[in-house]
């Protein structure tokens, strides 16, 4: 159960440095159900007696490997999150209207007579 889980993180880690978004994608759906199957299995050990400390280790290695993953997943998406913001500033608070006017009153809170 747990080397399927390893397998999938290995696969998963080589797609997220490869920065291969398909492989990434379909790796990571594998990772989750390999996972469930993980889980489930060690559902039932616990109930009949519980599991060896030999697998609650290695499970609890492969759960600090997915935690690394998706730290390195979050800081990827902040940065291209601060790329995009470059790329795509906001628009600026001074807008124009379709004839030529700024946008001023619409945005701000003037009252105008």
């Amino acid at each position: 159960m747990l080397d399927a889980v390893d397998a999938r993180l290995a696969a998963l880690g080589a797609a997220l440095h490869a920065r291969d978004i398909g492989a990434i994608d379909g790796h990571a759906t594998e990772l989750h159900r390999s996972l469930a199957r993980a889980v489930s299995h060690f559902s039932v050990a616990t109930r009949n007696g519980g599991a060896p400390l030999a697998l609650r280790r290695r499970l609890a290695h492969a759960s600090g490997l997915v935690a690394a993953q998706r730290e390195s997943l979050a800081r990827a998406t902040a940065a291209l999150d601060r790329a995009i913001d470059v790329l795509m500033p906001a628009p600026s608070a001074l807008l124009y209207t379709a004839d030529g006017g700024t946008d001023r009153a619409r945005r701000g809170g003037v009252i105008q007579a």
